[in-house]
């Protein structure tokens, strides 16, 4: 997992299909599904399709909120 350090903080690396790697806003995610691929939707409605798996995408989006004391450290 990487959480990348960045002039902009909010954001998350994923992986295109093709394997690039790219760096997204974890604010602008509304959802994510698996369609199989997983696919992202953002707030603006635009589609994006990773390779990333969505359990994967979801654990550096939680990660990241919890580094930035958006959610809570403790597990339930």
């Amino acid at each position: 997992m990487c959480i990348i350090q960045h002039p902009r903080h909010n954001v998350i690396e994923l992986q295109r299909l093709n394997g690039e790697s790219f760096i997204l806003n974890a604010f602008l995610v509304e959802q994510i599904q698996s369609l199989p691929d997983t696919t992202i939707t953002l707030t603006n409605g635009k589609k994006i399709v990773v390779q990333t798996d969505e359990k994967e995408v979801v654990h550096k989006m939680t990660n990241y909120f919890q580094q930035i004391g958006l959610f809570g450290t403790e597990q339930k």
